[in-house]
């Protein structure tokens, strides 16, 4: 066993107690509420912790065959799968191993559905509701203009069109094209996915302008899916209006009701762990560590995010102001400008904090850096080594 003064560097390390209490409230919500919650494994992927999270929640989702594989293999609950776009070649497993496909647009439901009608599984179609409630971020947002995700109410009734035009004995009305699309067999269930690290004041705003170009298909459909970006767990996530309006869903459309939520599950529940390298001076003085922004925490560069730092502080605010970089070559491979109250000195160990969402699931080896070992921060205090990456792990990926 390890602490986190001893343990391998760099290394992401998950404190087991602190994804529990994530896991308590999310538990909670369903209890109160009646949906069904799944894990977004796009946002927290480490599958030795499955089974204490199938212990809490309903299943997993996922954004392709390898994860879909991957719920269905290490929790084995329910496991729903949504894509832009399927291969072919997929399919066959994803309806063996998926309870729920959902497709992001009606062309992909024609060349697909009859798979899915075949194997049992039920399929949902994405939905655009054209309400965006997110001040920045934008290349998080669905609901921009020219988004390549989800149907929107004019895609649907092109379509609806194009089918009565193609076959006008059959079809009298866009009722009886719609009645047809979602009948059981065919589309059972609506899905959006808007938020991005947002309360529950943003979900009912989307829910409400969905529900206003929506609300005659939803009383068709089996189950409403609305997707991700809830930060359930945080402190001060309004959960009551949470439930009210899954409640209120339920009673009014007799729909059942689920929620992805990737980093709820692990927020604020991870460190990355690193040693400081080198110390050089241009202007200011810098340090060089063993981790990466570009490699081990990309969303520091590409959002970018200013990870919380176990005893930084903001530049200035502390005796001692050093900017964080990485020993890759790449010259913006800046962490961030942190002040302490202490000098730092080559050797010491630096911990990122909230460093399991986006993190493991996103890394890569540029430059050959070593991928960071993963860890597990028990309740006891001891870290146990998950998994540790070498030189074969960097090679694989190449030829």
């Amino acid at each position: 066993m390890y602490t986190l003064e001893t343990v391998p560097t760099p290394c992401y390390v998950v404190d087991e107690q602190k994804i529990k209490q994530n896991l308590e409230i999310l538990a909670k919500v369903e209890k109160e509420s009646g949906c069904h919650i799944l894990l977004a494994q796009k946002a927290f992927s480490m599958f030795a912790l499955y089974p204490l999270i199938g212990s809490y929640i309903s299943g997993t989702t996922a954004s392709g065959l390898y994860e879909a594989r991957l719920g269905r293999e290490e929790m084995g609950k329910e496991n729903h799968v949504f894509a832009p776009a399927y291969k072919a070649s997929d399919m066959k497993e994803l309806t063996e191993i998926c309870d729920h496909i959902i497709f992001n647009s009606l062309s992909q439901y024609e060349m697909h559905g009859d798979d899915c009608r075949s194997a049992n599984v039920s399929v949902g179609l994405r939905i655009n509701p054209q309400c965006s409630t997110q001040e920045r971020h934008a290349i998080y947002d669905p609901c921009a203009p020219g988004s390549r995700l989800g149907v929107t109410r004019d895609m649907l009734q092109e379509y609806v069109n194009g089918k009565m035009q193609a076959q006008p004995v059959r079809y009298k009305s866009g009722e009886d094209v719609q009645s047809e699309l979602f009948a059981t067999g065919n589309i059972e269930g609506l899905h959006f996915h808007t938020l991005c690290e947002q309360n529950s004041d943003a979900l009912v705003t989307t829910f409400t302008a969905f529900e206003e170009k929506w609300g005659d298909i939803l009383h068709k459909v089996k189950w409403l899916n609305m997707g991700g970006g809830h930060h359930i767990t945080r402190e001060d996530y309004d959960r009551e209006m949470l439930v009210a309006l899954i409640s209120r869903i339920r009673q009014q459309y007799g729909v059942e009701v689920y929620l992805e939520p990737g980093e709820a599950v692990a927020l604020d529940a991870g460190y990355l762990v690193t040693e400081v390298m080198d110390k050089v001076r241009n202007d200011m003085e810098i340090l060089i560590l063993d981790a990466s922004a570009a490699c081990h925490m990309p969303d520091v560069l590409e959002m970018p995010y200013r990870p919380p730092l176990r005893g930084g502080y903001q530049p200035g605010e502390m005796a001692y102001t050093y900017r964080l970089s990485s020993m890759t070559c790449l010259a913006g491979d800046v962490i961030g400008d942190y002040s302490f109250k202490r000098e730092i000195k080559t050797g010491d160990r630096l911990v990122f904090e909230d460093m399991a969402i986006y993190s493991m699931v996103k890394n890569n080896t540029f430059n050959g850096m070593p991928l960071p070992g993963i860890a597990l921060l028990k309740e006891n205090g001891d870290v146990q080594m998950i998994r540790t990456f070498g030189y074969e792990d960097f090679k694989m990926r190449l030829s």
